[in-house]
């Protein structure tokens, strides 16, 4: 792990026992690069990623699936693969947020916090399985990050840890022509946080002047 993750306020019990590089190469996520994922902000409505000073960053919703929810097995697996999508998309994403200027990794990640799935499904209490949609994003984060129900847990447990379970919300009765919808809130070290922001920026993707200099400085 990084000097950042070393260093972290956790208890040593509780620390990842594996790269989780090598857990997204098993499970193929792709990362894409630093040319496709590294843009401009420049004429964007909103933030992909913030982080704050105090560790947290705040990752926005992706969505995922082509068909509203309803209480059908079938239906439901297709909202579950959409959520999975949304898990790579989103890992990815902070891949880059964190890595793009050299300061840190995914690895970094000390636990995530928070997760809201908001699935698109009828209202008025009609539909009861937006938790189960919304399983397929947190088992996959759990797979990657550490989890009782990852790919890699045996009887409820995760040999690698806990870091990818995380608090959340899964709500039902939203309209859009996709499945779901999910956002996120990791945990990152404050020194990396502090560090990333004195040197970039807060934001991602990057304001362009903060792009140019994130260019100038890749060998």
């Amino acid at each position: 792990m990084s000097k950042y993750y070393d260093e972290a306020l956790i208890p040593a019990e509780l620390r990842r026992t594996f790269d989780v590089y090598e857990r997204m190469r098993a499970l193929n996520i792709p990362l894409g690069s630093f040319e496709t994922e590294v843009v401009s902000l420049a004429n964007a409505n909103i933030a992909g990623a913030v982080l704050h000073e105090s560790g947290l960053v705040y990752l926005s919703g992706s969505t995922a699936g082509t068909l509203p929810m309803v209480d059908d097995d079938e239906r439901i697996k297709h909202g579950q693969d959409g959520a999975r999508q949304i898990a790579d998309t989103l890992i990815k994403r902070l891949h880059w947020a964190l890595s793009c200027g050299g300061e840190g990794d995914l690895n970094d990640v000390l636990y995530t916090v928070k997760a809201l799935g908001m699935v698109v499904s009828p209202g008025g209490g009609a539909f009861r399985g937006a938790p189960a949609v919304v399983n397929g994003f947190s088992f996959r984060w759990h797979s990657v990050f550490g989890g009782p129900r990852s790919d890699y847990a045996h009887n409820g447990l995760d040999p690698g840890g806990f870091s990818g379970v995380h608090a959340r919300s899964a709500l039902g009765g939203f309209d859009g022509r996709f499945s779901i919808e999910t956002e996120l809130i990791v945990a990152i070290p404050p020194a990396l946080a502090r560090d990333i922001v004195h040197t970039r920026g807060w934001l991602f993707p990057l304001p362009p002047v903060m792009l140019d200099k994130v260019k100038a400085r890749r060998p």
